[in-house]
């Protein structure tokens, strides 16, 4: 499977805005969960220029609607009380003295909240350029776009086989109650739900998108990384990376650690995990985009043919996290979930 590079000319990112040179762009790294984001997005701080934050931002998935319009004083009053407690300021490496008066006095959006964030952090380390990598961000593409125009975006994509296994390993995506015995397929689907989002925004985005493999990134590192390279118009050195080797570069954040799972490549994990049951069960709900990403199937077509069962997941699963993202976008349905993710620790109401 070979890198989409698109047009990758040097210009100016971004259409809107206040554009800047595409040396100095933010970098999304995007993708499914399980996908490898965190290893390019840890190779790109390794190889330097790069801010360092070890924490996902949650900038968009998290923070940016359960504060109301931060073009009002007081819910950005209420934002920063929250987040001054929470984990992701903790990891920011910065004071409060360093960032209060700036989200105070100059944010007024989602995008303008992590950018100033990030901006901070890049500051503070003496460098010019600054990357982020939360992989439900890939659902917020369009209003990433709308609100940091000059945001260049590399969307790192797993075979889906891997992925399912690997969320279903972590138990990340839930299975409806009917549905237990195949929680494979429900992981799978959510990789086609979540990877084809991705795919249809970059689509609007031009030559401000990459898509990478995540199986090229790790068989042929120096190609794949040149070719990012090229793409945010930044050196991206293989030794210098592995010699700095910061977070999943050093320590890979695998889910498998099992002595015999260990031992199996994560390129084609699959193939020495799932029973053929398995794979022709998962393959019959995710195999049109298999194939649409260079993935050869296991099965045979006529084995692949979605039962009645796995024809309604793929029906009723998409629609159901669309209508939960709707909710969580729109309303504060999830509104403590999401802060108890961010380290804040909700008061004791019993006592009040």
């Amino acid at each position: 499977m070979n890198p989409q590079s698109g047009v990758l000319e040097k210009q100016q990112a971004g259409s809107g805005g206040a554009p800047g040179l595409r040396s100095r762009a933010p970098v999304f790294v995007l993708g499914c969960g399980r996908s490898g984001t965190k290893l390019l997005y840890h190779s790109l701080l390794s190889a330097g220029g790069f801010a360092v934050y070890h924490a996902e931002s949650n900038a968009f998935n998290l923070l940016g609607s359960r504060f109301g319009d931060l073009g009002h004083r007081r819910n950005r009053e209420k934002l920063l009380q929250l987040w001054l407690r929470s984990k992701l300021f903790e990891r920011s490496g910065l004071v409060r003295d360093e960032i209060e008066s700036l989200i105070l006095n100059e944010c007024r959006n989602t995008g303008d909240f992590l950018r100033i964030l990030m901006e901070a952090i890049a500051r503070k380390q003496g460098v010019e350029r600054w990357a982020e990598a939360t992989p439900l961000h890939t659902l917020y593409l369009p209003e990433i776009k709308r609100l940091v125009p000059n945001a260049l975006v590399v969307h790192i994509i797993r075979d889906g086989r891997d992925v399912a296994l690997s969320l279903q390993k972590v138990g990340w995506i839930r299975p409806f109650p009917w549905d237990r015995t195949r929680s494979l397929v429900t992981c799978g689907l959510f990789w086609r739900w979540i990877v084809s989002k991705g795919r249809k925004y970059g689509r609007n985005m031009g030559t401000d998108y990459l898509e990478v493999r995540y199986e090229d990134l790790v068989t042929e590192p120096r190609e794949t990384l040149r070719t990012i390279s090229q793409f945010i118009d930044q050196e991206l050195d293989h030794e210098r990376i592995q010699s700095v080797a910061l977070g999943s570069v050093h320590d890979p954040n695998s889910s498998f650690k099992g002595d015999r799972e260990k031992e199996l490549s994560p390129v084609g994990r699959w193939r020495g995990l799932l029973s053929q049951v398995q794979q022709v069960q998962l393959e019959s709900a995710i195999g049109d985009l298999l194939t649409d990403l260079g993935c050869k199937l296991a099965s045979s077509p006529q084995q692949i043919r979605p039962s009645f069962g796995v024809r309604m997941m793929r029906f009723l699963y998409p629609m159901f996290w669309d209508v939960k993202l709707w909710l969580k976008s729109k309303t504060p349905l999830a509104r403590i979930a999401d802060l108890r993710r961010m380290g804040v620790v909700e008061p004791d109401k019993s006592r009040t």
